[in-house]
């Protein structure tokens, strides 16, 4: 039990519950945001060692937005001056190709490089809007308190994504 001055973001317990509930969205949202896997996953582990260091000052209910933060800023700070390129794979294993003709698999995967493309291309607020709604399943109200935005501002995003992919890829 932690002594009476000190935070609940001490208590060992009570921190691993944390970390195995939020890391995988901050990685999630940092690797959305700056479009680099392994990135991603060591700002979150240094956001989540500086709450641990401080976990004195930070309460447990600013927590997750203390992270947030640091991730933020840790990530901006590293790739300043680098454009952010969002790369994803798509497994096509799983798929039986024996039954597609080689037009549609052509077609298929020129469709999925312009719409990566098109995704590339947003603006940042927005594809991180999109993603996480998108990718993450993340309802708008969960989005617009993870960015420190109102809901509104999420729905805007998320529409102006939309329809700047519908514009591109000419759907």
């Amino acid at each position: 039990m932690p002594p009476k001055n000190q935070s609940d973001t001490c208590d060992e317990i009570i921190f691993s519950t944390f970390f195995k509930d939020q890391i995988k969205a901050l990685r999630n949202f940092i690797f959305y945001k700056f479009g680099n896997l392994d990135h991603a996953e060591d700002v979150a582990q240094e956001a989540f060692v500086k709450l641990w260091q401080n976990c004195s000052s930070v309460p447990l209910e600013k927590a997750k937005s203390y992270i947030y933060t640091i991730a933020n800023n840790s990530s901006l700070n590293k790739i300043a001056h680098e454009k952010v390129v969002l790369k994803y794979e798509k497994n096509f294993k799983s798929l039986d190709q024996t039954n597609e003709s080689p037009e549609y698999i052509l077609e298929e995967k020129q469709f999925q490089v312009k719409l990566l493309k098109a995704i590339e291309n947003l603006n940042e607020k927005q594809r991180v809007a999109f993603l996480m709604h998108r990718i993450d399943g993340k309802k708008y109200s969960e989005i617009a308190s993870d960015l420190n935005i109102s809901v509104k501002a999420v729905e805007k995003r998320i529409h102006l994504a939309l329809l700047s992919l519908r514009k591109e890829i000419d759907l």
